[in-house]
C-alpha cells in the first residue's frame, strides 16, 4: 500500500508540473506552494523553500490517504475487482470530485471561476496518476481474480 501510494503521489505531481509548466509556464516552486497555501493561504506564495517542500509534504500525506481509503474500501466492493480501467476511472472520478467540490473548498486555496478543460484535464490526471495505480496496487496486493 505505501509503495503504491508513493507512487501515485509521485505520478501526480510530476504531471501537475508537466501540466502547469506546459500550460502556464509555471514552475514547480509554485505548484508546491500552491499546495502550501491550502493551510496559508496566499501568503504561502510569498515564502520560499521551506513553503514549497511543506506543499510537498501536503501533497504526498493526501496521496497517501487516497490511497489508504481505496485499499480499504476495495475489498468490501466485489465490482471493484472486475475492470482495472473502470476502476480507475470511477475512484479517479470520485476523488477528483472530493477534493475539487468538498476539500479544496474548505481550504484557504485561493478560489478561481470553474473551467470545464481546467476540469477534465485535472480529473483526466486524477483518474490515470491515482486511480490506476491504486487500481493495480490493491488488485495485486489482495490477488483478486482477473
Amino acid at each position: 500500500m505505501l509503495l503504491t501510494g508513493l507512487l501515485a503521489g509521485t505520478l501526480d505531481i510530476l504531471s501537475a508540473f508537466a501540466h502547469a509548466y506546459l500550460a502556464r509556464g509555471t514552475t514547480p516552486d509554485i505548484i508546491l506552494k500552491f499546495i502550501s497555501s491550502a493551510l496559508m493561504g496566499s501568503t504561502a506564495f510569498t515564502g520560499g523553500a521551506g513553503v514549497a517542500i511543506m506543499g510537498l509534504l501536503i501533497h504526498y500525506v493526501i496521496a497517501l490517504s487516497w490511497t489508504l481509503v481505496f485499499f480499504l474500501i476495495y475489498p468490501k466492493f466485489p465490482f471493484l475487482w472486475k475492470s482495472v480501467v473502470l476502476t480507475s476511472i470511477l475512484y479517479g472520478v470520485f476523488v477528483w470530485t472530493m477534493m475539487t467540490r468538498i476539500i479544496l473548498p474548505l481550504s484557504a486555496i485561493p478560489k478561481s471561476p470553474f473551467n470545464l478543460t481546467s476540469a477534465f484535464i485535472g480529473a483526466a490526471i486524477i483518474v490515470l496518476m491515482i486511480g490506476m495505480p491504486n487500481a493495480f496496487g490493491a488488485k495485486a496486493f489482495y490477488r483478486t481474480p482477473q
